[in-house]
C-alpha cells in the first residue's frame, strides 16, 4: 500500500500532535518495510522526518491551520497518488475524493470553547464536516471515542481506539546523575515536584498552585515546583495567582525543553503532578511512568485509562485532594517505591509498534485491501 501522512504540523511544534505524527510515521516505516509512505511536509521543513527507504517526502506551500488550507491542500494531496491519506491533526482535506483517515486526540475545543482563540475556533469548527467526510477515525482513548459518539453523533463502528505510547527515550536513569544534569542547566532545587504541559486553563495550573501553597503552609513540606511547557492562551491568570500566593521564589518556569532534558527532569523529580481538567490521552503521565517517576493525575477523561492503578488519581476540582496526594507521595518512601514499580510496568503496556500495527489495520480496511 501507499500511505500519505500529513506531517506539516511537525514544522511548527514537536509537542503533542506533532510528536504523535512523527512517532507513528517512524513506527509504521519500521513495522511495514514493504509498504510505501509519503510524508506531506511544510516546504520550509527540508529535512526528511523519517530516515527510511520506504518513506518519501512531498513538500507543500500550504501552511498548517491556514485560512486557505481547504482551498489549496486538496491539490497537494492529489499529487501524492496514495491509497489512503491520514490527517493526524483532526481535519482532512474536505474536498478530496480519496480514502481518508483522521486522528482525533480530544474534543477540548467543544468542551471548553471559551478557551479558544478566534483562529483555533475557525479551524476546529470544521470538525462536524470532517467526521462525516472521512472513511474512518482513530481516537487515542476510549474517553475521546465516547465524547465523539456523544457530542458529534459519530457511529461507534466508524471509530477505532489506538493508544499512543511514550518515546522509547524515556526510561529510568540514576537520579543523582539526572539532578546534576538539570541543575547545570536550570536554577532549581534538589527536591522538586514536576509539572509538564502547556500553561493554559485546561491544564489546571491554578489548582496546582493553590494545592502547592497549602502543601507548604499546612503540611510544612517545601520542595520546589518546576513547571515545564510553553505559555498557552490565557496564561496570564497563572502568573497573577503566582504573585497573589507569593510563590514566585519557589516556582520555576522552564518553558519548552529538549526531549533529553525532559528525560533528566522526570528522573530527578520526586513526583509528577498532572491535574488537568480534560485530556484526550495524557502522554505526560505515561512518559513519567516510563521513567519510574510517581504520578499524581486527575481522575477524569482519559487519564484513568493511561495511569490505571499505578498512580494516585485526584479530583481536579478539589485542590485539597491534590495537596494530600502530594503529601502522601513526598512523605511515604514505601508508597513512592510501589508507585515506581507499578508505573514502569504500566508504561510497558503501551508501544508505538502496537499502535503502528493497529493503524495499518485501519488503512487496509479503508482501502479494502
Amino acid at each position: 500500500m501507499h500511505i500519505g501522512i500529513d506531517a506539516r504540523l511537525v514544522y511548527y511544534t514537536r509537542a503533542g500532535i506533532g510528536e504523535y505524527t512523527l512517532r507513528l510515521a517512524q513506527a509504521l516505516a519500521t513495522a511495514f518495510p514493504t509498504d510505501q509512505f509519503t510524508l506531506l511536509q511544510d516546504w520550509r521543513n527540508r529535512q526528511p522526518l523519517v530516515d527510511a527507504s520506504n518513506v518519501a517526502v512531498s513538500h507543500t506551500p500550504v501552511p498548517s491551520h491556514h485560512a486557505l488550507e481547504q482551498a489549496l491542500l486538496p491539490w497537494s494531496v492529489s499529487r501524492l497518488g496514495v491509497d489512503v491519506f491520514h490527517s493526524p491533526d483532526f481535519i482532512p482535506p474536505l474536498r478530496s475524493d480519496g480514502c481518508s483517515v483522521i486522528t482525533i486526540h480530544d474534543l477540548a475545543f467543544l468542551i471548553y470553547p471559551h478557551f479558544l482563540t478566534r483562529e483555533s475556533a475557525r479551524y476546529y469548527g470544521q470538525i462536524d464536516r470532517a467526521v462525516r467526510h472521512v472513511h474512518h477515525i482513530i481516537a487515542v482513548s476510549e474517553s475521546t471515542k465516547r465524547d465523539m459518539v456523544r457530542m458529534l453523533g459519530t457511529a461507534d463502528d466508524k471509530v477505532s481506539v489506538i493508544y499512543e505510547a511514550a518515546d522509547p527515550l524515556f526510561h529510568p536513569v540514576d537520579r543523582a546523575s539526572a539532578l546534576h544534569h538539570v541543575q547545570a542547566l536550570f536554577e532549581i532545587p534538589n527536591d522538586f515536584i514536576l509539572f509538564v504541559s502547556t500553561i493554559e486553563p485546561r491544564k489546571n495550573v491554578t489548582g496546582l498552585l493553590r494545592a502547592y501553597r497549602r502543601l507548604r503552609d499546612d503540611y510544612k513540606l517545601t520542595p520546589g515546583l518546576v513547571l515545564v511547557g510553553s505559555l498557552g492562551w490565557l496564561s496570564e491568570e497563572v502568573f497573577g495567582l503566582l504573585h497573589e500566593l507569593q510563590l514566585e521564589s519557589c516556582c520555576y518556569f522552564l518553558g519548552h525543553v529538549s526531549t533529553y532534558d525532559l528525560l533528566q527532569l522526570y528522573n530527578a523529580a520526586q513526583c509528577l503532578v498532572h491535574p488537568a481538567f480534560y485530556e484526550g490521552f495524557g502522554l505526560t503521565p505515561l512518559e513519567a511512568m516510563a521513567c519510574g517517576t510517581p504520578v499524581i493525575a486527575s481522575n477524569v477523561s482519559s487519564l484513568p485509562e493511561v495511569v490505571g492503578d499505578a498512580g494516585l488519581l485526584v479530583d481536579p476540582n478539589h485542590d485539597d485532594e491534590i495537596t494530600v496526594a502530594m503529601w502522601r507521595v513526598l512523605s511515604d518512601l514505601a508508597l513512592r517505591a510501589e508507585m515506581r514499580s507499578k508505573g514502569l510496568q504500566r508504561a510497558e503496556a503501551f508501544s508505538w509498534q502496537r499502535a503502528a500495527e493497529q493503524t495499518m489495520e485501519v488503512y487496509r480496511k479503508v482501502a479494502g485491501s
